[in-house]
């Protein structure tokens, strides 16, 4: 136990004298997470609008005053759907509204008027985020067109306000507690070889499986602070966001996946000289486990091949559960599920790594 804890202080000890590494931990865990929560929006903000109307032009100025900031810009007209669409093809205009001559003749007569919408779909989530809007707003005048009288209620459940900045921040700091918890694990092995240390290291005293552990949990450790910091600093301090679950539940979580990433990073230093190959292979293991998780799209969404090969990303249940701990309060007999995925694959994946790197040793 001795020689453990002295391993582990020797290896944070140095990492505490590697400030460029120490800076770049830190900027993962703070300004990387707010870049990525504030520059990426989701949203439908300023789509470019441009409208050909061939109707008296009553009801459709009517329903174009209600396209407006923030979402819209001001509608821009044209004199006839070709110009439309060269704006269009050239990216001036995102949607394009077309009112036929019957429009007003039909709307009033509640003879099922048509609306035309050309959408730039190189754009899809935006254009088809602002297409809801104008059906939303259409749906305003349901009383006066021919539509049935519908009420519709929507219930946002979790996110009241569609707070993308939730979503971003918490999804950012997960992918960047699997990409650091991977690589300072494989560093800081690759690096013994770099120095020529490696043979001084098995020279040590020390069963080898003290050693693989002891310098693991260091950058368990270092990567636990970082999430500390993140979430008291980024998450609770600057976007508020809601804890409705246990925060300690969450950290627990954290820690067993974070050596679910240190074992893939022990694989990884098994077979890499150098901390450039460490970086290749890195990305060659994680894309895979990222695209399959749900991070970039949600699991029901994909191929029900891909579906199935996501049982076997870890990284699945972790963003799910942390998912459910943040936003949906589950309880924490309501996560075994997730723990299961997390600790399962995991030791399994801790398991092997330290297995193909202990045959160095």
């Amino acid at each position: 136990m001795r020689a453990f804890l002295t391993i582990v202080g020797k290896e944070l000890l140095e990492f505490s004298r590697s400030y460029g590494l120490l800076f770049i931990v830190l900027y993962s865990f703070t300004a990387d997470i707010y870049i990525a929560a504030k520059g990426i929006n989701l949203d439908a903000r300023n789509v470019s609008v441009g409208v050909v109307d061939y109707s008296p032009g009553f009801m459709s100025n009517k329903i174009l005053s209600h396209l407006h900031a923030p979402q819209f810009q001001a509608p821009v007209s044209f004199t006839s759907q070709d110009r439309l669409m060269r704006a269009i093809r050239n990216k001036e205009i995102m949607i394009g509204i077309v009112f036929e001559d019957d429009f007003e003749r039909r709307f009033y007569g509640k003879n099922a008027p048509t609306l035309n919408l050309l959408l730039d779909a190189t754009a899809s989530t935006q254009s088809f985020l602002a297409l809801g809007y104008i059906r939303h707003i259409l749906l305003a005048f349901q009383d006066t067109l021919w539509l049935a009288p519908v009420r519709i209620e929507t219930h946002k459940l979790f996110n009241p306000n569609s707070d993308h900045s939730y979503f971003m921040a918490l999804s950012e700091l997960l992918s960047v507690i699997t990409l650091l918890s991977v690589l300072l694990t494989a560093a800081i092995f690759v690096k013994e070889k770099e120095n020529g240390t490696w043979d001084i290291m098995l020279l040590m005293p020390v069963n080898p499986k003290v050693v693989i552990l002891a310098k693991s949990l260091s950058q368990v450790i270092i990567v636990m602070v970082g999430v500390i910091i993140s979430v008291g600093i980024v998450l609770f301090g600057i976007f508020d966001l809601p804890m409705n679950g246990y925060l300690s539940v969450f950290m627990l979580l954290t820690f067993f996946y974070a050596f679910t990433s240190a074992g893939l990073g022990l694989f990884i230093a098994s077979v890499a000289r150098n901390i450039m190959q460490v970086a290749q292979l890195s990305v060659l293991i994680m894309m895979p486990i990222i695209f399959l998780s749900g991070a970039w799209t949600p699991v029901y969404a994909m191929h029900p091949i891909l579906e199935y090969l996501s049982i076997l990303s870890p990284l699945r249940y972790y963003i799910q559960g942390s998912e459910s701990i943040f936003f949906r309060g589950t309880e924490l007999m309501d996560l075994w599920k997730y723990f299961f995925g997390v600790i399962a694959l995991g030791g399994g994946l801790f398991w092997y790594g330290a297995q193909k790197i202990g045959k160095l040793f």
